[in-house]
């Protein structure tokens, strides 16, 4: 099955991405794609410790992971891309376009001037269009926290509010 799921959750590695979403879809690896990640071994260290012994962790670039997408896809093993924030997931789409046909939103949480659009998705204007702009090239974007939740698509995450 290989690449099972392109998530963007700014906490990058945690429970719900291992637990959550690695025991449902039977996960061996997930390929964090950050530039500062990937060369940082410190931090590399920090979120090895998160995953299982079973899971193998690849950290990599934008570019080196446009690079090595179709390898990962070929993959006999499930795994998982995961970025911490919408520029990344959009680079990452415009670096291996054929690579990357739906995104998952997961984990965008409240900074300063974004809006809240669900309890866990929290959106500037800027972000917002880089999600439109994923979405204009073909990519299925939905938002979705936990495998058991719905998929909420694009159009309706952007039309609500964590108020409604």
């Amino acid at each position: 099955m290989s690449i099972a799921l392109f998530r963007i959750d700014d906490r990058l590695i945690h429970g719900q991405v291992v637990v959550g979403w690695g025991q449902p879809l039977d996960l061996r690896f997930i390929v964090l794609v950050d530039d500062d990640v990937a060369g940082s071994e410190w931090e590399q260290e920090l979120y090895r410790m998160g995953v299982p012994p079973e899971m193998s962790v690849h950290f990599l670039t934008v570019t080196d992971a446009a690079a090595q997408l179709e390898r990962f896809h070929r993959q006999a093993e499930v795994g998982i891309v995961l970025v911490g924030d919408i520029g990344t997931m959009q680079r990452l789409v415009t670096a291996a376009p054929k690579q990357v046909r739906t995104v998952n939103v997961g984990g965008v949480h409240h900074a300063p001037g974004r809006i809240g659009r669900m309890r866990y998705v929290f959106l500037t204007p800027a972000e917002e269009q880089g999600l439109r702009a994923m979405a204009a090239a073909g990519v299925e974007v939905t938002a979705q926290d936990v495998p058991s939740a719905r998929a909420v698509p694009l159009e309706e995450l952007l039309s609500t509010s964590s108020a409604d």
